[in-house]
Protein backbone atom coordinates (compact mmCIF):
# COMPACT_ATOMS: atom_id res chain seq x y z
CA UNK A 1 0.00 0.00 0.00
CA UNK A 2 1.91 2.96 -1.41
CA UNK A 3 -0.72 5.50 -2.46
CA UNK A 4 0.76 8.67 -1.28
CA UNK A 5 -3.50 10.00 -1.33
CA UNK A 6 -4.49 7.56 1.35
CA UNK A 7 -3.60 7.43 4.99
CA UNK A 8 -5.17 4.58 7.00
CA UNK A 9 -6.08 6.16 10.27
CA UNK A 10 -7.82 2.94 11.77
CA UNK A 11 -8.66 -0.19 11.05
CA UNK A 12 -11.73 -1.50 13.54
CA UNK A 13 -12.73 -5.62 13.15
CA UNK A 14 -16.45 -5.77 13.07
CA UNK A 15 -16.72 -9.60 12.61
CA UNK A 16 -14.20 -12.29 12.18
CA UNK A 17 -17.23 -15.46 12.10
CA UNK A 18 -16.55 -16.93 8.63
CA UNK A 19 -14.01 -14.23 7.03
CA UNK A 20 -13.08 -10.87 8.28
CA UNK A 21 -14.93 -7.54 8.15
CA UNK A 22 -13.86 -4.41 8.87
CA UNK A 23 -14.22 -0.86 9.25
CA UNK A 24 -11.32 0.83 7.77
CA UNK A 25 -11.54 4.69 8.51
CA UNK A 26 -8.73 6.80 6.58
CA UNK A 27 -7.76 10.30 4.68
CA UNK A 28 -8.06 10.35 1.28
CA UNK A 29 -6.56 13.39 -1.39
CA UNK A 30 -8.86 14.51 -3.68
CA UNK A 31 -7.70 15.26 -7.53
CA UNK A 32 -8.08 19.43 -5.68
CA UNK A 33 -5.46 18.53 -3.19
CA UNK A 34 -7.79 18.78 -0.41
CA UNK A 35 -7.98 15.40 2.31
CA UNK A 36 -11.00 14.12 3.79
CA UNK A 37 -11.62 11.42 6.27
CA UNK A 38 -13.88 8.81 5.18
CA UNK A 39 -14.68 5.46 6.46
CA UNK A 40 -15.85 1.67 4.45
CA UNK A 41 -15.84 -1.50 5.08
CA UNK A 42 -14.19 -4.32 3.57
CA UNK A 43 -14.58 -8.33 4.01
CA UNK A 44 -11.78 -10.42 3.28
CA UNK A 45 -12.53 -13.44 2.29
CA UNK A 46 -9.36 -14.20 0.74
CA UNK A 47 -8.48 -14.95 -3.16
CA UNK A 48 -10.26 -17.28 -5.67
CA UNK A 49 -10.01 -18.89 -8.96
CA UNK A 50 -12.46 -20.11 -11.36
CA UNK A 51 -12.52 -22.52 -14.71
CA UNK A 52 -14.49 -23.22 -17.55
CA UNK A 53 -14.33 -26.58 -18.35
CA UNK A 54 -15.01 -27.07 -22.31
CA UNK A 55 -14.86 -29.74 -24.59
CA UNK A 56 -14.40 -28.87 -28.47
CA UNK A 57 -15.75 -32.09 -29.80
CA UNK A 58 -19.03 -32.39 -28.25
CA UNK A 59 -19.31 -28.42 -28.00
CA UNK A 60 -20.12 -28.28 -24.34
CA UNK A 61 -19.35 -26.68 -21.18
CA UNK A 62 -19.48 -28.44 -17.74
CA UNK A 63 -21.21 -25.74 -14.81
CA UNK A 64 -22.02 -26.74 -11.40
CA UNK A 65 -25.22 -25.13 -9.27
CA UNK A 66 -25.71 -25.52 -5.82
CA UNK A 67 -28.12 -23.14 -3.35
CA UNK A 68 -26.09 -20.03 -2.10
CA UNK A 69 -27.50 -18.18 0.77
CA UNK A 70 -26.63 -14.27 -0.62
CA UNK A 71 -28.79 -14.57 -3.59
CA UNK A 72 -31.89 -16.44 -1.93
CA UNK A 73 -32.28 -13.05 0.72
CA UNK A 74 -31.67 -11.12 -2.40
CA UNK A 75 -34.82 -12.34 -4.03
CA UNK A 76 -33.46 -15.79 -6.10
CA UNK A 77 -36.73 -17.64 -5.17
CA UNK A 78 -35.01 -21.49 -4.92
CA UNK A 79 -31.56 -19.97 -4.00
CA UNK A 80 -29.81 -22.39 -6.33
CA UNK A 81 -27.21 -20.75 -9.01
CA UNK A 82 -25.66 -22.01 -11.98
CA UNK A 83 -22.23 -21.37 -11.71
CA UNK A 84 -18.60 -22.34 -13.40
CA UNK A 85 -16.40 -24.35 -10.95
CA UNK A 86 -14.57 -22.04 -8.42
CA UNK A 87 -12.79 -22.08 -4.76
CA UNK A 88 -10.92 -20.13 -2.71
CA UNK A 89 -7.67 -20.39 -2.90
CA UNK A 90 -6.47 -21.01 1.18
CA UNK A 91 -2.88 -21.47 1.25
CA UNK A 92 -2.58 -22.87 -2.93
CA UNK A 93 -1.65 -20.85 -5.73
CA UNK A 94 -4.43 -20.02 -7.92
CA UNK A 95 -3.55 -23.17 -10.33
CA UNK A 96 -3.02 -25.80 -8.01
CA UNK A 97 -6.01 -24.52 -6.64
CA UNK A 98 -8.22 -24.26 -9.54
CA UNK A 99 -6.64 -27.80 -10.15
CA UNK A 100 -8.29 -29.36 -6.68
CA UNK A 101 -11.44 -27.38 -7.29
CA UNK A 102 -12.32 -28.97 -10.36
CA UNK A 103 -11.40 -32.23 -9.33
CA UNK A 104 -13.57 -32.02 -5.72
CA UNK A 105 -16.33 -30.17 -7.69
CA UNK A 106 -17.14 -31.52 -11.20
CA UNK A 107 -14.73 -35.19 -11.09
CA UNK A 108 -13.11 -34.05 -13.62
CA UNK A 109 -9.16 -34.26 -13.26
CA UNK A 110 -8.13 -31.94 -15.58
CA UNK A 111 -3.87 -32.16 -17.30
CA UNK A 112 -4.09 -28.60 -18.33
CA UNK A 113 -5.03 -24.80 -17.58
CA UNK A 114 -4.65 -21.96 -19.42
CA UNK A 115 -4.89 -18.36 -17.01
CA UNK A 116 -7.07 -15.69 -19.09
CA UNK A 117 -7.21 -12.62 -16.70
CA UNK A 118 -7.53 -11.57 -12.98
CA UNK A 119 -10.57 -9.59 -11.76
CA UNK A 120 -11.42 -7.90 -8.54
CA UNK A 121 -15.25 -8.90 -8.47
CA UNK A 122 -17.10 -6.39 -6.48
CA UNK A 123 -14.28 -4.10 -5.52
CA UNK A 124 -16.82 -1.92 -3.38
CA UNK A 125 -17.18 -3.64 -0.50
CA UNK A 126 -14.70 -7.43 -1.23
CA UNK A 127 -11.17 -7.68 -1.01
CA UNK A 128 -11.18 -10.91 -3.25
CA UNK A 129 -9.43 -10.83 -6.32
CA UNK A 130 -10.37 -13.88 -8.64
CA UNK A 131 -8.31 -15.74 -11.27
CA UNK A 132 -10.32 -17.21 -14.37
CA UNK A 133 -9.08 -20.01 -16.07
CA UNK A 134 -10.23 -22.11 -19.51
CA UNK A 135 -9.35 -25.53 -19.58
CA UNK A 136 -10.47 -28.44 -22.30
CA UNK A 137 -12.07 -31.47 -20.81
CA UNK A 138 -12.57 -35.07 -22.14
CA UNK A 139 -14.43 -37.79 -20.93
CA UNK A 140 -11.38 -40.05 -19.99
CA UNK A 141 -10.54 -37.58 -17.53
CA UNK A 142 -13.16 -38.32 -15.23
CA UNK A 143 -12.07 -39.60 -12.20
CA UNK A 144 -15.13 -39.31 -9.52
CA UNK A 145 -18.76 -37.91 -9.59
CA UNK A 146 -18.01 -34.51 -8.02
CA UNK A 147 -20.37 -32.81 -6.02
CA UNK A 148 -17.92 -30.92 -3.72
CA UNK A 149 -16.03 -31.50 0.00
CA UNK A 150 -18.42 -33.58 2.11
CA UNK A 151 -16.96 -31.81 5.29
CA UNK A 152 -17.45 -28.42 3.69
CA UNK A 153 -21.06 -29.61 3.33
CA UNK A 154 -21.42 -28.71 -0.56
CA UNK A 155 -23.87 -29.93 -2.68
CA UNK A 156 -23.09 -29.67 -6.02
CA UNK A 157 -24.78 -30.55 -8.90
CA UNK A 158 -22.39 -31.38 -11.73
CA UNK A 159 -23.84 -29.94 -15.39
CA UNK A 160 -22.86 -30.41 -18.64
CA UNK A 161 -24.11 -28.35 -21.39
CA UNK A 162 -24.77 -27.45 -25.02
CA UNK A 163 -22.17 -24.36 -25.39
CA UNK A 164 -24.96 -22.70 -27.23
CA UNK A 165 -27.39 -23.52 -24.65
CA UNK A 166 -25.07 -22.42 -21.89
CA UNK A 167 -25.30 -18.73 -23.97
CA UNK A 168 -28.73 -18.58 -24.26
CA UNK A 169 -29.20 -19.34 -20.46
CA UNK A 170 -27.55 -15.93 -19.46
CA UNK A 171 -30.63 -13.92 -22.00
CA UNK A 172 -33.09 -15.95 -20.14
CA UNK A 173 -31.89 -15.17 -16.89
CA UNK A 174 -31.06 -19.09 -15.76
CA UNK A 175 -27.61 -18.05 -15.56
CA UNK A 176 -26.81 -14.46 -13.37
CA UNK A 177 -22.99 -15.67 -12.13
CA UNK A 178 -21.04 -12.72 -12.63
CA UNK A 179 -17.87 -14.97 -13.31
CA UNK A 180 -19.55 -17.52 -14.95
CA UNK A 181 -21.03 -15.25 -17.84
CA UNK A 182 -17.47 -13.60 -17.98
CA UNK A 183 -16.24 -16.86 -19.15
CA UNK A 184 -18.84 -17.99 -21.13
CA UNK A 185 -18.76 -14.66 -23.18
CA UNK A 186 -14.68 -15.16 -23.03
CA UNK A 187 -15.19 -18.67 -24.90
CA UNK A 188 -17.37 -17.24 -27.22
CA UNK A 189 -15.55 -13.96 -28.40
CA UNK A 190 -12.23 -16.06 -28.47
CA UNK A 191 -13.92 -19.26 -30.17
CA UNK A 192 -13.05 -21.90 -27.86
CA UNK A 193 -16.22 -23.80 -28.84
Amino acid sequence: MNNPNVKIIEEKLLSDNWYTLKKITFDYRNPAGQWAQQSREAYDRGNGAVILLYNRESQTVILTQQFRMPTYVNGNATGMLIEACAGLLDKDNAEDCIRRETEEETGYRITQVKKIFEAYMSPGSVTEILYFFVAEYHKDMKVNEGGGAEHEQENIQVLELPFQQALQMIETGEIKDGKTIMLLQYAHIHGLL
